[in-house]
């Protein structure tokens, strides 16, 4: 099938601002662009600080949705992980309530304007809440340095973590870091995920032995083929995860999960339940802490609904055109 124009593109687009029910990566609503073509509905929905350059791979997804549609897959359901927030010890249990039978949560830590005290009492909080046999892992988005990250690890490890992802933002440092954890004999294993995402070179991780894992995700990585691509080339065990997306977006995070040759871990694809609304009436949310693999269309209503204001509308427009000269 014939790719879009950029004419194509800024016909079918809808911006969307949704709420979310707790602050997420230091923001309170979510906005995306949403694009519509002759495979479905694709999602375009780079960070707002994102550039030109990092946005154009978002895009290639969206395109991929809509245009070319998702590779076989291989399974029909994939589990999920629940995802909890820097929000204080007292408020994980409502948090957890909203991701029905996961028995793995990740838990964000390094969250700037708060302590490792925080975090170690929002771990001990989720393992309180989860129990003995539940896997619990954390997320620094490089926010440590490796004295800081060793250290604090360290002190989570006693609640059982399943790794750490990202606990410092460069490749050298993830690989410095494994190296300190193993002398100190704590085992906490490291994952990459925007050494990988956002890497001109993602192999680096994989080269430097700087990860034992590797988390993916399909938008910041150019769409599902190309997430697929870098998981066969590097090697390494992936954790798909998801960018806080509505249900169009999480459902290529799916595609992706479902079409994996080997799928290890549960992923982080239930975060439309931090989402106070979204596109579809048939949400993307789990069941029994799995999702169904399946395609999601956004509905009309909704989309007014939730209609993003018309200056915001025209600052995506221009953004993805930017993005399309990149593409």
């Amino acid at each position: 099938m014939s790719e879009p124009s950029l004419a194509d593109l800024l016909d079918t687009v809808r911006v969307v601002s949704i709420p979310l029910r707790v602050r997420f990566r230091g923001v309170a609503e979510r906005e995306v662009a949403l694009l519509e073509g002759p495979a479905g509905w694709g999602e375009f929905g780079p960070f707002l600080e994102y550039g030109p350059a990092e946005a154009a791979r978002w895009l290639s997804s969206a395109v991929e949705a809509a245009w070319l549609g998702r590779p076989p897959t291989v399974r029909t359901r994939v589990p999920v992980n629940a995802t909890v927030p820097a929000v204080t010890p007292d408020a994980v249990p409502g948090v957890l309530a909203r991701f029905p039978g996961c028995t793995t949560a990740k838990v964000k830590v390094a969250e700037r304007g708060q302590s490792p005290d925080d975090d170690v009492c929002r771990v001990a909080a989720v393992r309180a809440a989860m129990g003995p046999h539940a896997r619990i892992r954390v997320d620094a988005n490089g926010g440590w340095d490796v004295d800081t990250a060793a250290e604090v690890l360290g002190r989570l490890a006693p609640h059982g973590l399943e790794y750490a992802e990202q606990p410092c933002a460069e490749v050298e440092e993830l690989r410095d870091l494994r190296i300190s954890l193993a002398r100190r004999g704590i085992d906490v294993p490291v994952a990459a995920d925007e050494s990988i995402r956002k890497a001109e070179d993602p192999m680096r991780v994989r080269d430097l032995d700087a990860a034992d894992l590797i988390v993916i995700k399909a938008a910041p990585l150019g769409g599902v083929r190309r997430a697929l691509d870098i998981v066969a080339e590097c090697g390494l065990p992936a954790v798909v995860s998801s960018a806080l997306d509505t249900s169009v977006g999480m459902a290529s995070g799916v595609a992706l999960a479902a079409a994996l040759p080997q799928l290890d871990h549960a992923c982080g694809l239930g975060t439309v339940a931090l989402l106070d609304g979204d596109v579809t009436a048939d949400s993307l949310l789990p069941v029994d802490g799995q999702l169904a693999v399946r395609c999601v269309s956004a509905d009309a209503a909704l989309l007014d609904r939730w209609s993003a204001p018309p200056d915001r509308v025209r600052w995506w427009r221009d953004r993805l055109s930017a993005a399309w000269e990149l593409a």
